[in-house]
C-alpha cells in the first residue's frame, strides 16, 4: 500500500497536525507515504523529518501557472494507491482536489483520490469532492454530520462517501502530574485564577476570540477570577491584542504562540471553549481536551454534537451567541460536582470511541477495501 497525502496550505493548525501523525502512523506499519504539498510548508517539513517522501510545489506560482505542475504532481502521485486530498478553500481558479483529478486523468493514473472533509462550505462546488473526471474516487467525510450533508445535498452517491472519524492520541493526551509542573512553567495564569479558560487555535474572524473576549467581560461580572488563554497565531492576532486593551481585560487575558504540544495547555486549563462561527468539522483540538478530561463549550457546528453532548461532556451555544457562552462556561464552573463528571464523561467517550490509533487503522482498512474493489 502507497498512499499520498495532498496538503495545499501553509498553513499548521489541526488538519495538517493530523496529516503528519498519520504519516507517522502509516510508516510505522509499512505503508509508503508521499505528500505532495507546497515548498517548505510546515507540514511538508514534518512529514520528510518523518521518513516521508515529499513532492513539492509552489503555492503562489501554482495559481497563476497550472499546467507548469501537471508532471510534478504525477510524478507524486503516479506510485500512490491512494490520494487523500483534504479539500480545502479554492484559491483563485485553483482548487487542489479538482487539479489533482485532472492529473490523474490527463496522465491515465488508477490512483484512487479521496477527498477528505470533515467542514461544509456550502459555496463549494460539487466538483471538489465529487470529480467531474472518468477517475476513480471516493470521498471520506470525518463526522456524520459531514457525510450525511454531501449525499443528501450535493447528491453524492451513498457508496461513494464513508464516515472514518479522526480521532485523538488518548494515551498522549492524559494527565500527567510530572508534565503538569512543567506546563505550569509554560502556562503561567495568574495565582488563584480561576476558571482558567482556554481557546487554542488559528487567530481569524471564524474562530470567533472576538465574541469570546465580549463573553469573558460578561463573566467577569459573576465569576471575578475567570482568565482566559489564548493559544495560536494568525491575521487577527494583533486586532485581538488591541480588542483586549480596548476592552480592559489585559490582566485576564494571556496570548501564547501555536504550538504542537497541546497536551502541556489542558494541564492548566479548567474548560476549553470553541467560540467559533462557522466553517468547522470536528476540531481536533476538542477532542483532545476532552481525552484530557477538560470538559468543554462549543458552537454547535456540524460534527461538534457528536462528541460535545450537550449536559453530559460539555455544553453547546448557537455561533455568535455571547450572552451565551457567558452563561454556559459558568454554569459549568459553579457546579463542580457536575464538572468532574462532565470531565469523566468526556475521558470516557474519547477512550471508547476515538482512540486515534484505532482510527489511522479503520483508515488503512478503508483504503485498502477501496483498492481491493477497484
Amino acid at each position: 500500500m502507497h498512499v499520498c497525502f495532498i496538503e495545499d496550505t501553509n498553513l499548521h493548525g489541526g488538519t495538517q497536525i493530523w496529516v503528519t501523525e498519520a504519516t507517522r502512523y502509516f510508516l510505522e506499519k509499512g505503508i509508503a507515504v508521499t505528500v505532495l504539498a507546497p515548498d517548505n510548508s510546515w507540514v511538508a517539513q514534518q512529514c520528510k523529518e518523518a521518513g516521508a517522501s515529499i513532492s513539492g510545489y509552489d503555492f503562489e506560482d501554482i495559481v497563476k501557472h497550472p499546467d507548469v505542475y501537471l508532471k510534478e504532481w504525477a510524478s507524486g502521485l503516479e506510485a500512490a494507491d491512494v490520494a487523500v486530498c483534504t479539500v480545502h478553500p479554492p484559491r483563485g481558479g485553483f482548487h487542489c482536489s479538482v487539479y489533482a483529478a485532472r492529473v490523474l486523468a490527463e496522465h491515465g493514473l488508477k490512483t484512487i483520490l479521496v477527498p477528505k472533509t470533515g467542514t461544509i462550505v456550502p459555496a463549494y462546488l460539487r466538483e471538489f469532492y465529487a470529480p467531474v473526471e472518468d477517475i476513480n474516487w471516493h470521498v471520506v467525510a470525518i463526522t456524520q454530520f459531514t457525510q450525511d450533508y454531501l449525499v443528501s445535498t450535493y447528491g453524492i452517491p451513498e457508496e461513494n462517501v464513508s464516515l472514518v472519524y479522526q480521532g485523538t492520541e488518548v494515551d498522549r493526551f492524559t494527565q500527567n502530574d510530572i508534565r503538569r509542573t512543567e506546563a505550569r512553567q509554560r502556562y503561567d495564569p495568574i495565582s488563584g485564577a480561576g476558571p482558567v479558560v482556554g481557546n487554542v487555535g488559528s487567530f481569524e474572524e471564524r474562530k470567533g476570540q472576538v465574541l469570546l473576549l465580549s463573553a469573558l467581560k460578561k463573566l467577569l461580572k459573576t465569576d471575578s477570577g475567570a482568565h482566559l488563554l489564548l493559544v495560536g497565531d494568525g491575521p487577527d492576532e494583533e486586532m485581538l491584542r488591541k480588542t483586549t486593551t480596548d476592552m480592559g481585560l489585559n490582566e485576564h487575558v494571556q496570548f501564547y504562540p501555536f504550538t504542537s504540544e497541546p497536551e502541556y495547555i489542558f494541564e492548566v486549563l479548567d474548560i476549553l471553549v470553541l467560540s467559533s462561527l462557522y466553517k468547522e468539522g470536528l476540531p481536533n483540538v476538542l477532542l483532545e481536551a476532552m481525552s484530557m478530561g477538560v470538559p468543554v463549550v462549543s458552537s454547535r457546528l456540524a460534527g461538534v454534537p457528536e462528541v460535545v453532548k450537550d449536559g453530559e461532556t460539555g455544553f453547546m451555544v448557537e455561533p455568535g451567541d455571547v450572552t451565551g457562552l457567558s452563561n454556559a462556561i459558568h454554569a459549568l464552573w459553579k457546579d463542580k460536582n457536575r464538572y468532574r463528571e462532565m470531565a469523566q464523561n468526556a475521558r470516557q467517550l474519547m477512550e471508547e470511541k476515538f482512540d486515534k490509533r484505532k482510527q489511522f487503522a479503520a483508515f488503512i482498512d478503508r483504503f485498502e477495501t477501496l483498492k481491493k474493489n477497484l
